[in-house]
């Protein structure tokens, strides 16, 4: 048994080629041959034969037409775990956290369609602070945790958008090409602003929180009135925010240490910057209206 050190303790070197070699399987829209792995994970050909004959006695590979591939194994042995996560109480010490540092209102929102979802908040200690609802709703192309979601996803995505855009401030995005380039400017630096453009009151500033795939599954996003959250305050909350982003999908089970997958046609790798942002008007925040759901997060 060969054995290595990893973060000052004792590691079986075997085991992780083994799990490296299985994790690459999985990761495979096809069989892969046994020079192709070697090749790929700049392992020797005898050590990956041997770990794929290991790996097929346990059940957790097979081989096909073309080489080797998983079995339904990984899935009965992920089930159980997925089914203890809630994302919600995952998020909650990390939301909570943001919180601290920001005294903002926290917000973990999902995508559906032309909106999100607010799934969790936590509110700002503040007396004055932007309104919203845990299960409400807004318009995607108009906060920041929606811009942050549409910008990595598929370009199929956006077929449920159409000229003109809604608007609903002078700030608000109003065509599809617009969106298209706010979108990459978005991919550019890692996070999404809102700038006024929901409730011109309210900014705020979001970042994707991905899976163990690496696919956006759900927004971290900071909120608050515009004379708090103006340009350098919002340079200033950029990094925690995609920090904590980035914590929190570690959570999930997605490996910081890969790079978010390039969509076609679509520049930028998620990297982190402090790119130039637009100051916020500063007014007061609105109270809620009546009607549908609707709030004024980011």
């Amino acid at each position: 048994m060969s054995a290595g050190k990893a973060n000052g303790g004792t590691v079986d070197t075997t085991l992780l080629k083994g799990l490296t070699v299985l994790e690459h399987l999985a990761q495979s829209e096809a069989p892969r041959g046994l020079t192709d792995l070697a090749r790929a994970l700049g392992l020797t050909k005898s050590n990956v034969h041997r770990t794929l004959q290991t790996l097929a006695a346990a059940g957790y590979v097979r081989a096909e037409p073309g080489g080797y591939a998983c079995t339904l194994k990984l899935f009965e042995l992920a089930s159980p775990v997925v089914a203890r996560i809630d994302v919600r109480q995952v998020a909650d010490p990390f939301m909570h956290a943001l919180a601290a540092v920001t005294q903002e209102t926290i917000h973990l929102s999902l995508l559906d369609r032309t909106e999100v979802i607010y799934l969790h908040k936590v509110e700002s200690p503040h007396p004055v602070r932007a309104y919203s609802s845990i299960g409400g709703r807004a318009p995607a192309h108009c906060v920041a945790s929606g811009k942050a979601l549409l910008a990595y996803q598929e370009d199929e995505a956006l077929r449920h958008f159409h000229d003109p855009l809604p608007t609903f401030t002078p700030r608000s995005i109003g065509s599809l090409e617009r969106l298209r380039g706010e979108l990459e400017q978005v991919r550019a630096r890692g996070f999404a602003i809102n700038r006024g453009e929901w409730r011109d009151s309210v900014c705020g500033l979001g970042a994707i929180v991905q899976d163990r795939m690496g696919k956006p599954v759900a927004a971290i996003s900071i909120s608050g009135p515009a004379d708090r959250l103006k340009l350098a305050v919002l340079r200033r909350f950029s990094a925690v925010v995609v920090d904590t982003a980035r914590d929190l999908s570690r959570a999930l089970g997605h490996n910081p240490a890969l790079r978010m997958p390039a969509l076609p046609g679509r520049p930028g790798s998620g990297r982190r910057t402090a790119a130039t942002l637009k100051p916020c008007q500063a007014s007061a925040v609105p109270p809620p209206g009546p009607g549908r759901s609707r709030t004024a997060g980011s």
